[in-house]
């Protein structure tokens, strides 16, 4: 799609009515190893006001690193990181941040440890729930991971969520669909811009998704490939993922 057609992403912005337009962005950034400088101009280009970070830096000084993130992205720093295995939660200064949890998952002994990044924040009189994750690449255990995150996201007790992250899993999968039922799945309910996630040049899947729950509305949702300020070598050097763009409108509580 031409950079013309993906400018059209709505802006953030509150309606009249309470109800607020955000931008949510998912991005497996593999642990900073690459060029954080390009990672940074690919989220401040995305103007997001909530980010759902996957492996992020987990070891030493890895809040020093965290931090770096978000003071180069223009953001800061909510939720995750090592404490909850890699997935984090960055927002702009529009959200009031509620409250945070982050959640150890169950492990199967020689995988990963995995778990989520949660937290409640306020835009306004909007209120949202978001949970970022990276699930597992065994597919017993991401099932079972993808029943708590429903229940997690049902436990928060708010009006309208969203999760988003590294399923490891694609579209026809059993864990993506058993998400898709129960959610709505970005892409698929208003697509916008590129839908492979995967690096370029590897073979085409969609394995990072933004989900909303019911009420919240989707206006668009895709990879930003060709967005503006955003250079396809800045999306090459800065992780091994591409990232997935949504603008969700979240009615007034």
């Amino acid at each position: 799609m031409s950079a013309d057609v993906l400018a059209d992403l709505p802006a953030s912005r509150t309606e009249p009515d309470g109800s607020v337009v955000i931008r949510v962005l998912s991005y497996n950034i593999r642990s900073m190893r690459d060029d954080v400088a390009a990672l940074a101009r690919v989220i401040r280009a995305c103007r997001p006001d909530v980010v759902c970070v996957q492996e992020a830096p987990r070891f030493f000084r890895w809040r020093k690193a965290a931090a770096r993130l978000a003071r180069t992205s223009g953001l800061v720093h909510v939720s995750g990181g090592a404490t909850a295995s890699g997935p984090m939660v960055l927002s702009s200064l529009r959200a009031h941040v509620e409250r945070t949890e982050d959640v150890l998952l169950p492990r199967t002994p020689g995988l990963h440890q995995r778990g989520f990044s949660t937290a409640v924040l306020r835009f306004g009189r909007a209120r949202l729930g978001v949970l970022s994750c990276h699930l597992s690449i065994n597919d017993r255990e991401r099932y079972e991971q993808g029943l708590l995150l429903l229940d997690r996201l049902a436990a928060m007790d708010v009006p309208h969520a969203v999760a988003a992250g590294d399923l490891n899993d694609r579209p026809d999968g059993r864990t993506f669909g058993l998400l898709a039922d129960a959610l709505q799945d970005g892409w698929a309910t208003k697509p916008w811009g590129r839908e492979h996630t995967t690096r370029l040049g590897d073979p085409l899947q969609r394995i990072d998704a933004v989900f909303a729950t019911e009420g919240v509305e989707v206006l668009g949702c895709g990879v930003p490939m060709g967005l503006p300020g955003i250079a396809e070598g800045d999306l090459r050097a800065a992780t091994d993922h591409l990232p997935v763009l949504a603008a969700l409108r979240v009615p007034a509580a």
